[in-house]
């Protein structure tokens, strides 16, 4: 690849057409022979001599103990491995004096010295070769780095600058630090002479061209950092050419008495100098910029990309005067479509150093215009850093460059800030406030300070963070919106006081959807600042807080809590009757500091709170809000607390008040032969209230177990009881057995208390036990869920960490009540998929499908619990396996959880299991459909599915397998053959078909365990009269899965394969029995195949092959290559050891070398390729071929 022609960067300072540039760009692409720059180079080095005069140079005594300067004789003798790059490398001394002693060096003796430095930067490359001054004087560069290439004899993939180590970490840094100081040392000698950054741009850009990665990456990184060098170079050239004109301008503008001629005239020769040295820059950045980053920004290597678009943004950033326009931008445009997050990461970073500068945003319209689509699609990259890099850009056009981002723009970024990464969350967050909060209500700075926001202002943001919510519809959560603007408007998210004066206020303007969600945004908010953590479900990254942090949750706990406790009760008062806005605000005592109540003297609003906290209670029966009323009064029920007599006495009033109700209205309902409507919606309201309560207080000293226990008889003697009676009344003696047990201890622990729980826990098994054949499915649900939650409280895991005292409560379920719970799974879990909601529906049919299907799984996941602790037979587990296949969606991973446990548990045990589920499976289909045909039938190949879901959960330990998958076979054959038809008939048994689904277990066997298998399904058909001579199809494919032989008629008189010996050829050839006892016993020593090491893709050196021994089995050589005990892995690596495993062959002794010399190059396809054509989207260049004609 030769020198571009058509870029340059002494361009005027119009801009460029891109249509213009196109061309000139494209006209300048040529072969890679002709790369090697020398010729030019050495043309413009001739001119720069010619017009420069002679200087004499003045050389400075080497300092002492300098290991740069040697001696005249050693000349022309091959110089010594490179001191530079080992000084590098450790980076113990300090880069300038390094780059001093070389100039030293190199002032005493040229060549050596330039040959020192062109050594480091081979060495830098991992190469170990040297250049000799032979090689220098009489080779090209070109020949120089094929020589180079020939001696790369790596031993791995890696170089200096991918090196692991901690020798190596350091390196990068170290070496772009050297390559800066380098051209900052010569930038007023050696950097305008001529000869050594002629030539060293010269051998970067050949190196660069390289097949060698390792010589490509270096180079490239190398010469973009002197690039950028330079780029520093010209922009004080550019100054020094500034100032100048300055001082030349103001010497004219003297008066004739006053000018100085000689000031004048030694103006214009330093003006023509700086001149001369600003064209020599611009000549060799000019042929850096051609011959390096044209061809590499599109390199097949990522990192050498990503250097790319890394350095051409500093270098617009830095000297925006020459590099900021279009024909250097569309670089970076094109580049945003790269595969590599690394390379789209360093776009975006460029681009955000160009954009934040409002001067520069001038230069960038068109570039804007022709990628903003690619920029805002980039919101939702795959890989979150570079969506929170795109979205950061985006606000920075946002604030610099008004009227560019569309509505439809910033639509396609509102909805991230709903996202589950909080650094994307956070970043959309700044975009959504910079456009629609900011213009209306942003803080301004008056005189340098901020201006302190208005009353009205921040009413306005809570009118717009309103109507963005709601009006949105993008999300039923507030908390992630406050969330993602936590960090931009966290002041004013904070501002409680305006937040409660609109809840407050008289005049009320907002409706009641906004007065919902401003409760929830308030409850959030507070939430937020207590906690200092984001929402349930969105990943923060972070570990912890640090102590600034938690300092300021602190004081922020302490202010929202001084605030809102006067308050409280009035927003309580307010919205009282509302259940859907009083329960947030009941929440609100979770995120108090609730000492101030003590400490500020606030009493009296305690007392008002919990007058509220009871008029709540006595006004709703939701769930949600008496939950959170008895959570509220338990986080003031704590002895800690001063006031906690005050609050317990309101509690036992409360109590003492609803279980005064219950008893009334439970002996009228008992004794009334008339069951009223309004007598029973009023006992079910006040077991719900005692329900709630008993959830999070102990209301045991209350004896409510015995009422509600007789309630619940009458309920399944007589069916009369209502359900939403019978619903609460099941709870209330649920939690009344669980404070039971929290009240004995080992240490006054008596036989009557257990005796009398355990017949507590056994009488309420069996009413729920009733109340699992209900007609009530509600009823049923609730029987099930509290039944086995209880049984898995009581079962033999209590006594488990000490609690041996507990013994006699184990309660074991028996033999009817578990299979009633296996029946109630099997009628209210595993119904077919898709009854609910199947036809098309709106989004609350949706809802409704989604909450019935977290029901189903939360009774799964109950039921096999059960299993998994001993409570249930684990042989029922088969009930649930066996749907394991057909449920996958929605059950999949809580059955597979459940497998797994039980594999831990027995192995043996849980094999057995998994072949009993396709036991009833297939039984259940062979009493519906018969014998006949039924391999054919679609619920046969759903069970062959299974099955092959059962084999794949055995995992990769065949061996630890073995004796399980050998014991499933031989189960399966004796299911297969233990019905046989009558004598005399010519049908196959009835259970026949069940080999098909014992074949998918067969890749989990050893070959021998085959060979046995087959025999002993052999012996199995000899018992049987009317399989001689008969070929039935599930024993022929069974056969072949134990044996894949084409030709099974042959291996058996009886159409059966019989087990075959294996074959072993070689030097030595083993005949008869000896050969298949040797085999086996390597096959049981080491059951996979040795994976052969392959570092590089060429043969390094021959192996002789004649003595390597060629097993083979009855099938082909793919059998071993796809058998089960291989991993993906294994067979991928064992196939490619097939292929370069040639015969041996004397083809010359180049023949290593130049393989060797292959494992250095990359596997490109074609020259396109290599330069990176697969890499960036291919619609690239036509899009702008296709957009030439706009500009």
């Amino acid at each position: 690849m030769s020198a571009s022609s058509g870029v340059s960067l002494n361009l005027p300072g119009d801009e460029t057409a891109w249509a213009k540039t196109l061309e000139e760009t494209s006209d300048s692409t040529s072969t890679e022979e002709s790369s090697d720059f020398e010729d030019s180079l050495k043309r413009s080095a001739k001119k720069r001599a010619a017009r420069r005069p002679l200087k004499t140079a003045v050389v400075k005594q080497p300092r002492k103990g300098s290991q740069m300067v040697r001696s005249h004789h050693q000349k022309d003798s091959e110089p010594p491995i490179s001191d530079l790059f080992d000084a590098v490398r450790t980076a113990k001394s300090d880069m300038q004096s390094l780059v001093d002693e070389w100039l030293e060096s190199y002032k005493q003796d040229q060549e050596a010295g330039f040959l020192d430095l062109i050594n480091f930067f081979i060495r830098s490359c991992g190469c170990k070769g040297t250049v000799t001054l032979k090689m220098f004087k009489k080779m090209s560069n070109s020949e120089i780095i094929r020589h180079l290439t020939e001696q790369f004899n790596e031993d791995s993939g890696d170089y200096p600058l991918t090196a692991s180590g901690s020798s190596w970490k350091k390196f990068q840094g170290s070496f772009c630090e050297f390559v800066k100081t380098l051209v900052y040392q010569c930038q007023y000698s050696l950097l305008y002479e001529g000869f050594p950054m002629d030539n060293l741009i010269s051998l970067l850009t050949g190196l660069s061209d390289s097949q060698v990665r390792a010589f490509r990456h270096t180079s490239t990184l190398a010469a973009m950092k002197l690039m950028t060098s330079l780029v520093r170079v010209a922009l004080q050239l550019s100054l020094h050419k500034d100032n100048n004109q300055r001082q030349y301008e103001a010497e004219r503008s003297k008066g004739p008495g006053q000018r100085a001629p000689e000031r004048l005239e030694s103006l214009l020769e330093k003006r023509r100098e700086l001149q001369e040295h600003q064209e020599e820059i611009e000549g060799m950045m000019n042929a850096l910029f051609r011959g390096v980053f044209v061809h590499r920004y599109r390199d097949v290597l990522p990192e050498i990309r990503a250097i790319c678009m890394e350095e051409i943004g500093y270098w617009m950033e830095s000297y925006s005067t020459s590099f900021l326009t279009d024909s250097y931008l569309k670089y970076i445009g094109w580049t945003l479509h790269d595969k590599h997050r690394e390379v789209r990461l360093k776009c975006l970073k460029a681009l955000k150093v160009l954009y934040s500068n409002r001067d520069m945003t001038v230069r960038l319209e068109l570039f804007t215009n022709r990628f903003k689509d690619r920029m805002v699609s980039m919101v939702m990259d795959k890989e979150y850093d570079v969506a929170v890099e795109a979205v950061r850009l985006l606000t920075l056009i946002l604030q610099n460059m008004e009227g560019v981002l569309t509505d439809t723009d910033c639509e396609a970024i509102y909805p991230v800030v709903y996202a589950s990464n909080r650094a994307l969350a956070s970043a959309a967050g700044e975009f959504l406030y910079w456009k629609l909060f900011y213009p209306e209500c942003g803080m301004r700075t008056v005189g340098g300070r901020e201006k302190h926001r208005s009353p009205r202002s921040q009413r306005t943001f809570f009118h717009l963070l309103l109507s963005f919510f709601v009006e949105s519809e993008l999300h039923n959560h507030a908390a992630y919106l406050v969330d993602s603007l936590w960090d931009c408007a966290g002041s004013q998210l904070k501002d409680w006081e305006s937040l409660t004066s609109l809840l407050l206020e008289k005049d009320q303007s907002l409706g009641d959807v906004q007065e919902s969600t401003l409760i929830e945004i308030l409850v959030s908010c507070v939430r937020q600042a207590s906690e200092s953590h984001p929402p349930v479900g969105r990943v923060t990254g972070r570990k912890g807080l640090t102590a600034k942090e938690r300092k300021v949750q602190a004081d922020d706990k302490v202010k929202l809590t001084e605030h809102l406790i006067p308050l409280l009760p009035q927003l309580l008062a307010k919205f009282s009757a509302d259940a859907e806005k009083v329960a947030p605000l009941l929440q609100l005592l979770n995120y108090f500091d609730l000492n101030i109540y003590c400490t500020r003297r606030l009493e009296k609003h305690l007392e008002l709170l919990l007058q509220q906290l009871q008029e709540v209670v006595a006004k709703h029966t939701e769930p949600a809000v008496l939950e959170a009323g008895a959570h509220a009064l338990y986080q003031l029920c704590k002895p800690e607390f001063t006031f906690f007599c005050r609050v317990d006495f309101a509690r036992s009033q409360l109590v003492d008040l609803l279980t005064d109700r219950f008893q009334q209205e439970l002996e009228e309902l008992l004794h009334s032969s008339f069951v009223d409507e309004d007598d029973v919606y009023s006992l079910a309201a006040t077991l719900k209230r005692l329900s709630a309560f008993y959830n999070a207080h102990d209301l045991t000293r209350w004896e409510l177990y015995e009422p509600c226990h007789q309630l619940l008889q009458k309920a399944v003697d007589t069916g009369e009881i209502p359900r939403q009676v019978i619903l609460p009344a099941l709870t209330l003696v649920y939690f009344n057995i669980l404070w039971t047990l929290t009240h004995i201890s080992e240490a006054d622990v008596s036989q009557d208390q257990l005796l009398s729980l355990k017949n507590k826990v056994m009488t309420y098994c069996e009413l729920c036990q009733s109340f699992l054949s209900d007609v009530d499915p509600e009823i049923q649900e609730q029987a099930f869920i509290l039944l086995s939650d209880l049984l898995l409280i009581f079962s033999p895991q209590m006594i488990v960490g000490g609690g041996d005292f507990l013994r006699p409560l184990v309660f074991i379920p028996g033999a009817t009540l578990q299979s009633e719970l296996a029946s109630f799974l099997m009628d209210h879990v595993f119904i077919q998929p898709g009854n609910l909601g199947s036809g098309p529906g709106d989004s609350q049919e949706d809802h409704l499908q989604i909450e019935q299907l977290h029901k189903r799984r939360r009774l799964l996941a109950g039921f096999c619990k059960l299993l998994l602790y001993g409570v249930l037979e684990m042989d029922a587990a088969s009930d649930v396996f066996k749907h394991y296949n057909k449920f996958y969606n929605d059950y999949g991973d809580i059955i597979k959880e459940t497998l797994t446990r039980a594999r831990q548990i027995d192995r043996s045990h849980c094999s057995r299991i998994l072949l009993l589920s396709l036991k009833q499976l297939y039984t259940e289909l062979l009493q519906e459909q018969g014998p006949q045909g039924l391999s054919e039938h679609s619920a046969f190949i759903e069970m062959r599915d299974l099955a092959r879901r059962f084999a794949l959960s055995f995992g990769p330990q065949q061996l630890q397998n073995r004796d399980l998958v050998v014991m499933l076979h031989k189960e399966g054959i004796k299911f297969s053959l233990s019905e046989l038809p009558p004598e005399g008939s010519s049908s196959q048994p009835a259970n026949l078909a069940f080999l098909e689904l014992l074949s998918e277990f067969s890749p989990r066997l050893f070959h021998q365990d085959k060979q046995l298998l087959l025999s002993y399904l052999e012996k199995c058909l000899q018992r049987i009269p009317q399989a001689a001579g008969r070929a039935w199809a599930p024993v022929t494919t069974y056969c072949h899965s134990l044996n894949p032989l084409e030709n099974t008629a042959e291996a058996s008189p009886q159409g059966y394969p019989r087990s075959k010996k294996r074959r072993v050829e070689g030097r030595s050839r083993l005949k008869g029995d000896d050969a298949f006892p040797i085999q086996e016993e390597s096959l049981q020593l080491n059951s996979v195949l040795p994976t052969p090491t392959l570092t590089s893709t060429a043969v390094k050196s021959k192996q002789p092959l004649e003595g390597l021994e060629e097993v083979e089995e009855q099938g082909s050589r793919s059998e071993r290559i796809q058998g089960p005990h291989f991993s993906d892995t294994e067979k991928l690596v064992f196939a490619r050891a097939q292929r370069f495993r040639t015969p041996h062959d004397s083809s010359g002794p180049g023949l290593g070398a130049r393989l060797t010399r292959l494992s250095l190059m990359e596997e490109e396809e074609d020259d396109d390729e290599e330069e990176g054509g697969l890499v960036i989207e291919e619609d690239s260049s036509e899009e702008w071929q296709d957009t030439d004609k706009d500009f």
